[in-house]
């Protein structure tokens, strides 16, 4: 699934353009075209086709996982799931065989979701909070400071990894980017969150923003058939590297399995 880093780089590629293919800001959606209705979660597919008529892109951004694209009227948004993507494509190519809807702008382009395991979704609603508003805080939020994070963490109770995946407790992290904070702080996945020391806490919140920035700067991490957006793969330090050298100590990385989700450490480097 696109984390945070992968999410942000579509996200500027939409709306800042890239290579040949033009930034979508200002476009004007002259219709819209929906081969697989489930893609739809809101709302039916006779309103939707009706009311996104006409309607123009005045902004592009990012919320946790979700691309969130605002119109004059509406707000248009996107969660791509396990394999969805967006493609900004000429309008003379033919529909890819797992498009499930596209955005015509009369102009000769088109923005198209490509979704083969179709578990992406999209709600087009008046107000985005409806769907965004059980988020918890974005990572690089200038209020979630250390002290906050502190707090945050010591309300609850829970293991440090199934905890750094709630969305609604953090905003963006997946399985990737979540072992990869964790062993730079160097702290076990099971630890229970109430238990870290305040500068644990601190450490932990540095190390997801230095994964996450470096992800970004590297545009996300290409680790299957469906995202091959970015190289951060290349610089893994325990994602996926089960019996691998441990970049720091050389102990061969062990994978467990956590809240049913692989989950990748250095046994030396992360002790409980």
């Amino acid at each position: 699934m696109p984390e945070l880093p992968e999410v942000e780089t579509i996200v500027r590629f939409l709306r800042e353009g890239r290579d040949d293919k033009p930034s979508l800001y200002g476009f004007r959606i002259e219709k819209a075209t929906v081969l697989w209705e489930r893609s739809l979660a809101f709302p039916k597919l006779e309103e939707f086709l009706q009311n996104i008529s006409d309607q123009i892109i005045t902004s592009i951004s990012r919320r946790g996982k979700f691309i969130r694209v605002e119109l004059q009227n509406n707000y248009f948004i996107i969660h791509l799931r396990m394999s969805g993507d967006l493609w900004v494509e000429p309008e003379t190519t033919p529909p890819g065989l797992h498009h499930r809807w596209m955005l015509h702008f009369g102009n000769g382009w088109r923005l198209a979701f490509n979704d083969p395991r179709k578990f992406g979704r999209a709600w087009m609603v008046a107000d985005d909070q409806s769907i965004l508003g059980n988020l918890g805080p974005e990572p690089f939020d200038k209020t979630l400071t250390a002290d906050a994070f502190f707090k945050q963490l010591h309300h609850c109770r829970r293991q440090l990894k199934p905890l750094l995946m709630d969305q609604t407790f953090l905003a963006g992290l997946g399985n990737i980017y979540t072992d990869e904070a964790l062993h730079l702080a160097k702290l076990h996945p099971m630890l229970v969150s109430n238990n870290l020391s305040e500068a644990q806490c601190a450490k932990l919140l540095a190390a997801i923003r230095q994964v996450l920035r470096e992800g970004i700067v590297r545009q996300g991490a290409s680790i299957d058939w469906v995202y091959r957006g970015g190289d951060f793969q290349k610089y893994f330090r325990v994602y996926q590297r089960t019996g691998k050298p441990c970049p720091v100590c050389t102990t061969p990385i062990e994978r467990i399995t956590l809240g049913q989700r692989s989950t990748h450490f250095c046994p030396i480097c992360q002790k409980m």
